[in-house]
């Protein structure tokens, strides 16, 4: 596969950035967005919550540490990695590293974009991106990966785009649910159900540290069924597209809590639960994707650093009239970013305690969890 022919990135509202492409060649769409984290560049492309995305690196240069093996394994589970491949629809940087060094480098990062057949492009100015992003908003776009130095068709190329919708305004939890139930350590001492809305590893071997059962089932999986794996929990996870748009769980969130299950909610999961108990939400300009937003604990002096990787939130005003009251906010928007309840068995925050990548300011709230549930 040819790892320098051209590229160009064209925006819904015409922006065209040309560059050298990777991966795949053929025309692709996805929502344009942008990460300002310096490292962990395999798991945020295997994180689900980018699924449909064109993950662009605001950081110059990505792959210098290459790619690990997917048999390096922690708590059973491949140690450098979100899920079991690359989830991000294709993959925007300034400068990709073709020459890694690093101990655990298993093959190159446009070595594992080939393997996976994901596109991307590199040696724009990602830069001039990210401030277009910010000043404009995240948008709809088309990748065109050529080959043999074809060019694109820029102006065919700009006529489409201007009529593209929003890719992640759609149920693309569907998409990415586990699609079969899984069990991780049977013989843990107690049992959460952890509702797969696109989780994490990270998520899963948070709790497998605690000596936690973990029943991993599909998003859609009914009350009564759940209640036949006699959860002591349920962990609602992260996942991509608008929260509104995902069928039928907001029921079975809802229900649980009327069965006093002790609920908790992790980045998608806030929304969701949210929405099951009357609030609202909706879409951020461009986003959360970093590794170091700041978030305030309500009625404390404390401050946690977090790693978060979401476009929609919950508004803080619907919450009035329902059984959820706001605990956390963003220090730098305002924006909602933790919810409790003082008659529910409950809570739920916007942001990744299990940060992997990022700090692990907040990992106590898996401790939370578990007392929550009387262990």
């Amino acid at each position: 596969m040819n790892f320098d022919h051209t590229a160009a990135l064209v925006l819904k509202d015409g922006t065209v950035y040309h560059g050298m492409g990777h991966g795949p060649d053929g025309l692709y769409e996805g929502e344009a967005v942008f990460c300002t984290g310096m490292v962990g560049y395999t798991e945020s492309l295997t994180d689900p919550s980018y699924y449909n995305q064109f993950l662009t690196f605001s950081y110059p240069l990505i792959g210098n540490y290459g790619v690990a093996s997917f048999d390096d394994r922690s708590e059973g589970l491949p140690r450098f990695f979100e899920s079991d491949s690359i989830k991000a629809r294709a993959m925007v940087a300034h400068e990709v590293c073709e020459h890694p060094s690093h101990w655990s480098c298993d093959r190159t990062l446009p070595q594992w974009l080939c393997d996976e057949q994901v596109p991307a492009i590199s040696g724009i100015d990602t830069r001039d991106l990210t401030k277009r992003l910010r000043a404009h908003g995240v948008m709809p776009a088309l990748l065109a990966v050529g080959c043999e130095g074809d060019l694109p068709d820029i102006g065919r190329l700009r006529t489409r785009a201007a009529k593209m919708d929003d890719p992640t305004n759609k149920n693309l939890v569907r998409e990415v649910s586990t699609p079969v139930t899984t069990v991780y350590n049977d013989a843990g001492d107690t049992t959460v159900v952890l509702l797969d809305c696109g989780a994490k590893y990270g998520i899963i071997k948070s709790l497998l540290r605690r000596n936690v059962r973990v029943v991993r089932v599909r998003y859609d999986t009914p009350i009564d069924v759940i209640e036949t794996y006699k959860p002591d929990g349920i962990l609602v996870s992260n996942g991509p597209g608008n929260p509104d748009r995902v069928d039928t769980i907001c029921d079975t969130i809802d229900a649980a809590l009327n069965r006093d299950i002790p609920t908790v909610g992790i980045c998608m999961g806030i929304q969701l639960l949210s929405l099951s108990q009357g609030a609202e939400t909706y879409k951020l300009k461009f986003g959360h994707r970093s590794q170091n937003q700041p978030c305030r604990e309500l009625g404390t002096s404390r401050c946690y650093i977090t790693s978060q990787n979401h476009g929609y939130v919950v508004d803080p005003a619907s919450l009035e009239g329902t059984d959820l009251s706001l605990w956390m906010t963003n220090a730098n928007d305002g924006s909602c970013e933790g919810v409790t309840s003082s008659r529910l068995n409950t809570f739920a925050v916007q942001f990744h305690p299990e940060a992997n990548p990022g700090p692990r300011d907040t990992d106590f709230l898996f401790d939370r969890f578990l007392s929550l549930m009387g262990d």
